[in-house]
């Protein structure tokens, strides 16, 4: 549905902001199966994708029952020197915590176990919370920041990736677990399809629409609620504070860019992962790692190669353009930067596929001391380099591109 920017106030309309570029403008009535974009910059406002709360709730108490099995029972399994092993969620996490390495580990978890977990008892907090006349607040923005970080579908991946880099060394068989993670998988990516914020906020705490423009109308970045600051300086649906800009933007997205770079430069030297194999000692970089998968599988090489080596360098580069842009205050390109930031937020959480990988790996052939594999030092810094990027990405704030557009007084033009 096309909307237009407001040029005179009208009766009975809904005026938003975009929370991407700050316009404002009058919002008409969108259908469930509608949705509405902003007229300046193309940003969704309002998605047509929305499940009620009993379905929310149906899918939730699915996806509990479905997660002890998809996290502890095995996914695959090998036969290895005699012994049957087995791979699973819980297991590779526990090797990695046993090895000391207790942040990789902790990454892993949460993108695997905590963030799924915590989806779901959010829905059901909302389902419970509302009739027991709970404050939903904490939860309904806690969701809308949480979908990001649940990375199943990234993991289902690396199951295949590990699987035919075990295949080296032993034969593989399918878990009779791997079943149930598939279908908690899938979903949860229906789940998140379909978990539509606004119509959330809209359902549990409405707002009387505004039938006037006003300049000082502002836009929540948390809520995405248009309003007018309350008298202690917050948005009168989810009790954030209200500022023109986000607060510390750049700074913080400068300080996360940065140490990402200096992170990814032992990840990418350093050594990711390390084979003892009959004695010998055996260190892959990401690079070699990609090098010997290609060796037997390309397209399963090409695909690590992007997710852990082009979109990281990617995203660097990309922030780094968007940035200094706004420092400078670039005229030209506006478009071609709004797609460039819309495409890093999507794409970066891919790039925890190799994390994944090895926490499987591990969990696989780590059992004895003619065929070990062990973490190496690059895994903990790329992992963290991982999270400063998407951190960079989320906290610079989309509006400041404009801003220093408008100073420029071009015309929007790529």
């Amino acid at each position: 549905m096309k909307i237009h920017a407001i040029s005179q106030t009208l009766p009975h309309a809904r005026y938003q902001r975009c929370p991407q570029c700050d316009t404002l403008f009058s919002l008409p009535d969108v259908k469930s199966h509608q949705s509405a974009h902003c007229p300046r910059c193309n940003a969704e406002i309002l998605s047509g994708r929305d499940w009620p709360m009993t379905r929310l709730m149906a899918m939730a108490a699915t996806m509990i029952v479905l997660m002890p099995f998809a996290f502890s029972l095995p996914l695959v399994d090998i036969r290895l020197l005699g012994m049957r092993i087995n791979a699973s969620v819980l297991e590779g996490i526990i090797q990695m915590t046993q090895q000391g390495d207790v942040l990789t580990a902790s990454m892993v978890a949460f993108c695997t176990i905590g963030a799924p977990v915590t989806l779901v008892a959010g829905i059901c907090y909302l389902g419970i919370g509302h009739r027991l006349g709970m404050n939903l607040r904490p939860v309904l923005l806690m969701l809308e920041k949480l979908k990001e970080w649940v990375m199943l579908d990234i993991y289902l991946i690396g199951i295949a990736v590990a699987s035919i880099k075990v295949q080296d060394y032993a034969s593989l068989e399918i878990g009779y677990g791997l079943a149930a993670y598939i279908a908690l998988t899938m979903l949860s990516v229906l789940t998140l399809i379909h978990l539509n914020m606004e119509q959330l906020w809209e359902h549990f705490y409405p707002q009387t629409p505004g039938n006037m423009a006003r300049d000082d109308m502002q836009v929540c970045l948390n809520c995405h609620n248009t309003s007018i600051p309350d008298e202690r300086g917050r948005c009168p649906r989810c009790h954030t504070p209200l500022d023109f800009r986000r607060r510390h933007s750049l700074q913080k997205s400068w300080a996360a860019l940065i140490a990402s770079i200096v992170l990814l430069i032992p990840a990418n030297l350093m050594p990711i992962s390390v084979v003892y194999l009959n004695g010998s000692r055996r260190e892959d970089t990401i690079f070699s790692g990609i090098l010997g998968l290609g060796e037997g599988n390309i397209p399963v090489a090409a695909i690590v190669f992007i997710a852990s080596i082009l979109v990281p360098f990617i995203k660097v580069l990309v922030m780094l353009t968007l940035l200094l842009s706004i420092h400078f205050r670039c005229e030209q390109g506006l478009r071609t930067r709004i797609r460039l930031l819309r495409f890093v937020t999507w794409v970066g959480r891919w790039s925890m596929l190799d994390l994944f990988v090895i926490s499987l790996t591990m969990s696989l052939v780590n059992r004895d001391q003619l065929l070990a594999f062990t973490m190496g030092p690059a895994a903990l810094f790329f992992g963290a380099a991982v999270i400063l990027t998407i951190m960079s990405v989320e906290w610079l704030d989309s509006r400041l591109l404009w801003d220093a557009h408008a100073t420029g007084n071009a015309d929007y033009t790529d």
